[in-house]
């Protein structure tokens, strides 16, 4: 009698809590509706910007969540159709890609997509290019001339540069510039290359990191993104008053331009809003943002001014890469198999 008993307590108290849970989970939801969910893998600064803009100027109010880029793309394909995010930004676009093969990405909106030149929007539609970055080579003036500089960044697989040089290939960024190498040179290349790092170069956790190492003297000269540099000028210089940026130029692979995107999710409940977020950030005041602001990141609408101190994109001469086909899964495994990761 009494084992009956607490059997129907137990069930009772269970059902108790499962109606406490499914209400909260309501109530949640209505919460959700008066807004969006980024996933913002871009910098979280840029990414409270863009997000400051909008609902200043829509009233829809914006959750955003920061991680990385793969972190977010495998989070969302785990997540599948119950992920809470509505929008996905990254700093680079292997991720992108990743989710789009998935099939999680709603079209964009045609104005959207016809707010940016060709090159900077895959030609599926299912995500967009909202900023993009260029690769350099951090190099410590007080040690190098502009004439003992590598002509190409595969010139760092020379022998000659054995201990002299750096990257982060943990990092999403690193992985992107590889990705286009691979796409450029193939894959014998591509594994020469990563050998090279791993067999005269020195592996740091992040750009900022391998910047500070050739700024310290550690090394002559690092791998990294331009805007690091610009930003770390802007401020106090601390980690930069000894670095110089050298832009390998001529279609390089060392002068790719990545491509930083934004997709929607096609499981998302608030489609109308999302596609209004990235219509903004992909327009003018968005665009401005990135003139003005201090991501120093390159704008990539169409007749949106960059910030005036950055090389001219035009003049960065960079290769020719169709973002779309940027394989971070085949990366991840070469990078892994060069013992760099």
């Amino acid at each position: 009698m009494n084992i009956s008993h607490n059997h129907s307590s137990r069930v009772v108290a269970f059902a108790a809590a499962l109606l406490v849970a499914t209400s909260l989970a309501s109530n949640a939801r209505a919460d959700d509706s008066e807004g969006i969910v980024v996933y913002n893998a871009q910098h979280q600064s840029l990414g409270q910007e863009w997000v400051d803009a909008f609902t200043k100027e829509t009233g829809i109010k914006v959750t955003m969540r920061q991680g990385s880029d793969m972190q977010f793309a495998n989070q969302i394909i785990q997540e599948d159709e119950a992920s809470p995010a509505d929008v996905f930004l990254t700093e680079n676009s292997p991720a992108m890609v990743l989710v789009d093969a998935a099939g999680l990405f709603a079209p964009i909106d045609k104005a959207t997509l016809d707010q940016l030149p060709e090159e900077f929007r895959p030609k599926d539609g299912m995500w967009t290019g909202i900023a993009a970055r260029s690769t350099v080579f951090a190099y410590d003036k007080t040690k190098l001339t502009e004439d003992q500089l590598p002509k190409s960044m595969l010139d760092l697989a020379d022998p000659a540069w054995k201990g002299r040089w750096g990257a982060a290939p943990v990092g999403a960024d690193f992985q992107a510039i590889v990705s286009a190498l691979l796409q450029l040179k193939g894959e014998d290349v591509t594994a020469a290359w990563l050998k090279a790092l791993k067999d005269n170069g020195t592996s740091y956790k992040s750009n900022t990191v391998a910047m500070k190492a050739v700024n310290a003297g550690e090394v002559e000269g690092a791998i990294i993104y331009h805007y690091y540099w610009f930003g770390d000028q802007a401020a106090t210089a601390e980690n930069s008053k000894n670095v110089a940026l050298h832009y390998f130029k001529n279609q390089d692979p060392g002068a790719f331009v990545s491509l930083s995107g934004g997709g929607i999710l096609k499981s998302s409940q608030h489609q109308k809003d999302a596609q209004a977020f990235l219509k903004f950030i992909t327009g003018k005041a968005g665009q401005a943002i990135l003139k003005d602001g201090t991501s120093y990141e390159y704008a990539v609408g169409k007749g949106a001014a960059s910030n005036a101190k950055l090389v001219p994109m035009p003049d960065l001469q960079a290769p020719k890469i169709d973002a779309s086909d940027l394989n971070s899964k085949k990366v991840v495994e070469m990078i892994t198999a060069a013992g760099l990761i």
